[in-house]
């Protein structure tokens, strides 16, 4: 293995490197007359171009098409924005369209006052003008059309305050912490997009009546209390729409014109909204680029696009195929990563700007190596003086591939910024748990390690911690949690789970941590996070079994708990010292986020970190058809189908954002397994994968055309939980996990044994069990 960066992924050979063709220079519009409207056309382009804005023919032929539905197909860094702020003002200069009248709706804050800014800044346009015209987010544009109808309700917008209501709502209903609260907003958010209810949801088990339940319920509450959340807002814009004909007649009277940007990220319920706004005139513009259709979570389908004419069989079709931000090999890469989709436009982007530098491509041996060496490498740059900090963004599949090289800039003291909710790995609600069950293994009465411990054994946090306060200051012991035994209303299988967490503890603290960390999740967590039909397959479930394995990953560098504990202590205090100081600005600093986050941003240089099989593609994808919270609608087929092609606009996004350098690292140990090259760096090079598409699919859990199978969290860790999960060789290739080892060093003996006690990491000889020669410590390859 390497940690050297080369110009094609590890494993390419042959194959040329991916190079966009250059757009021809002079291919801006010139300002001559535009069919029937003139003059005043050719003045509108020659001011835009005194201003220091000339548009490409592709983009002048969307700000001209002003009548009827226009679908403009706008690839990565094509100038999109431009191209409707320029249309904004051609409306209003060229064919004197009431500003009042023009609807500009997109899906952030910031985006919609950036074209505020920008139509207030184009020549011939006052600030009156542009003040009138309505510029928001969808949920702005709804919210006013609640207000202005006399609505009075009580925004509910706060993340936090929902999850404590549910929590809250599902104590009442006798349910506590039986659902992430989380987990339960996503799947009502992604009925209501659906334009269906609470009612709507399935009552199939007894998981889906508890989730129906306590969502009925919360539903129910805020009615009563007369609140309303974000996604209430949309539905009842629509809703009211619906019910007042005469209402939604003024709003097509006043808006003679609707523009929709970033049209690739409208859910149903939104679209539904635009199109009975824009009915019957049509004059509907929607920009966007299905290429990065990557919110399927949250409703966004790329069929909006990819169906537009059988909606609109009078629609005009413009694509924008020239690249504005990045250099031709990586518009070239994101070209080849791209095309190996099957449901998309077929489109080849161009590069308008030169320059020589090439992706460049690592294959680490692990996370903290390749964190390591991304590390290293901008302190280069920086002290080199040919980059800055805040040139720099680190990109991920999901945010625990954070942890190593957010640890690393922590520890060295980099200035960076944080784009997730900027806790570390061990701040997670998940992890915490297994932590207190280590600390409590080291210090038994550790009093601030209890709480977390609680709920595993399915006991209230306020009540067990006052009895176990109470009764220790009557009788202290060495291990206070004892006391639970005498907890009144316990049943004997309740008291044998507390006997046998109180070995579990005590096991622990002879074992090396990634040892303690397997210890814990075999003996109670994995089962207690989906316990009985709670753990039917879910991407969820998927992304906390990520952050577990990535726990015994960061546990293995260390040789006993009291060392782990003690860095683990250290990353929190530096962690908290640096948020203290944090802004959303990234200003000078290494910015680190998920490849979700970085959509619309774009970076001098970014490094697209665990581009590995598993990881991008994702293995919530390769097993989507047994996920039970995949897309509603689809399933099985269409679920991975959908679900791949998704993740391989996910790996074009992330490539997508570099302006001038692109560094790709392929790990190969993720969370202690082995992980091929990502399937999509691979085919942008013309070299097939090596394991088939129905391997990959046995090995993530994908089951052709079956059902989800509720009793399994993951496959791959079946032996590991005691469970029954039979998976022959044929269906399935083995999967390995890499473990400290003692080796021996004799080129004819083969033995090795595995360390799983700090007595074994400290030593610093050992001889060979069958031939006697000395051992060296190592890593080990061994099925999980």
């Amino acid at each position: 293995m390497t940690s050297r960066f080369e110009n094609k992924p590890f494993g390419v050979s042959s194959g040329k490197v991916p190079r966009a063709e250059i757009a021809a220079p002079g291919g801006r519009e010139p300002n001559r007359p535009g069919g029937d409207r003139g003059e005043r056309d050719a003045a509108y382009f020659r001011l835009l171009e005194q201003s220091g804005i000339r548009l490409n023919p592709a983009q002048a032929a969307a700000v001209r098409c002003t009548d009827g539905p226009l679908l403009t197909l706008a690839g990565a860094g094509s100038g999109k924005t431009s191209t409707l702020v320029c249309r904004t003002g051609y409306l209003l200069d060229v064919c004197g369209v009431d500003p009042s009248g023009i609807l500009l709706l997109t899906f952030s804050s910031k985006a919609a006052a950036e074209m505020r800014e920008r139509i207030a800044g184009l020549p011939g346009i006052d600030a009156y003008a542009a003040g009138r015209i309505q510029a928001r987010t969808f949920h702005s544009f709804c919210l006013w059309l609640l207000f202005s109808q006399g609505m009075q309700k009580e925004i509910f917008g706060d993340t936090r305050r929902q999850h404590i209501q549910l929590q809250q709502l599902m104590r009442e209903l006798s349910l506590q912490d039986a659902y992430p609260p989380e987990n339960l907003l996503a799947l009502l958010s992604s009925y209501k997009v659906n334009l269906m209810t609470a009612d709507d949801l399935p009552d199939k088990s007894d998981t889906d009546r508890q989730m129906k339940r306590i969502l009925l319920r919360y539903e129910a509450w805020k009615e009563e209390t007369g609140r309303i959340d974000f996604d209430d807002v949309l539905t009842g814009a629509h809703a009211l729409l619906k019910q007042r004909p005469e209402l939604l007649d003024r709003l097509r009277r006043r808006f003679t014109h609707l523009m929709i940007d970033e049209f690739q990220d409208t859910n149903l319920l939104q679209y539904e909204v635009v199109k009975m706004i824009a009915a019957p005139r049509n004059n509907l513009m929607v920009v966007g680029d299905d290429d990065q259709t990557i919110y399927s979570f949250n409703g966004a389908r790329s069929e909006f696009i990819l169906e537009f004419e059988k909606l609109y069989p009078r629609a005009r079709i413009v694509t924008l195929d020239i690249n504005y931000r990045s250099v031709p090999s990586i518009v070239g890469l994101g070209n080849e990563v791209i095309r190996h989709n099957k449901m998309r436009r077929s489109k080849t982007l161009r590069a308008a700007n030169g320059g020589a530098l090439l992706p460049a491509y690592m294959r680490p041996e692990s996370a903290d190596d390749e964190a390591t060496a991304i590390v290293d490498h901008i302190n280069r740059e920086v002290a080199a003086g040919r980059r800055n900090y805040g040139d720099f963004a680190v990109l991920y599949r999901s945010s625990s591939s954070n942890r190593a090289v957010l640890e690393q800039l922590v520890i060295r003291d980099i200035p960076h910024i944080d784009y997730g909710d900027g806790r570390l790995l061990y701040e997670h609600w998940l992890v915490k748990p297994v932590l207190d069950h280590m600390r409590l293994s080291i210090n038994r009465r550790d009093f601030d390690a209890m709480p977390s411990v609680l709920p595993t054994l399915y006991i209230a946090r306020d009540k067990g911690m006052a009895h176990i306060r109470q009764t220790d200051e009557a009788r202290p012991k060495k291990g206070p949690l004892v006391h639970l035994l005498t907890l009144p209303g316990l049943k004997e299988f309740q008291l044998d789970k507390i006997r046998q967490r109180l070995e579990v503890i005590r096991s622990l603290k002879g074992l090396v941590p990634a040892a303690a960390v397997t210890q814990i999740r075999q003996s109670f967590y994995d089962a207690y996070i989906q316990a009985g039909e709670h753990s039917e397959q879910t991407s969820h479930r998927e992304m906390l079994k990520e952050m577990l394995d990535e726990l015994e990953t960061s546990a293995g560098r260390f040789d006993s708990i009291v060392s782990f504990l003690a860095f683990v202590d250290d990353m929190l205090l530096r962690n908290q010292q640096t948020a203290a100081v944090k802004s959303q600005a990234q200003g000078n600093r290494v910015a680190l986020m998920t490849i979700h986050k970085s959509k619309g941003l774009e970076f001098p240089a970014v490094f697209l970190i665990g581009a590995s099989e598993g990881t991008l593609p994702h293995a919530s994808a390769l097993g989507a058809d047994s996920l039970r919270d995949t897309r509603v609608g689809l399933e099985g087929e269409a679920s991975y189908a959908e679900a791949l092609e998704e993740e391989r606009r996910l790996a074009y996004v992330a490539v997508t954002r570099a302006k001038e350098q692109l560094f790709v690292s392929s790990p190969a140990v993720q969370r202690g397994k082995k992980a091929a090259v990502s399937r999509f760096l691979l085919s942008a090079f013309g070299q097939e994968t090596a394991a088939s598409d129905a391997a990959v699919r046995a090995e993530y859990g994908g089951r052709r055309g079956g059902a989800p199978d509720p009793g399994r969290f993951g496959k791959v860790r079946a032996d590991r939980f005691g469970r029954s999960g039979t998976s022959s060789a044929a269906e399935a290739p083995v999967r390995t996990q890499s473990v400290p080892a003692w080796l021996c060093t004799s080129g004819s003996c083969v033995a090795w044994t595995r360390i799983m006690h700090s007595k074994d990491m400290n030593a610093a000889h050992k001889p060979c069990p069958l031939c006697g020669s000395p051992m060296r410590k190592g890593r080990k390859d061994v099925p999980v």
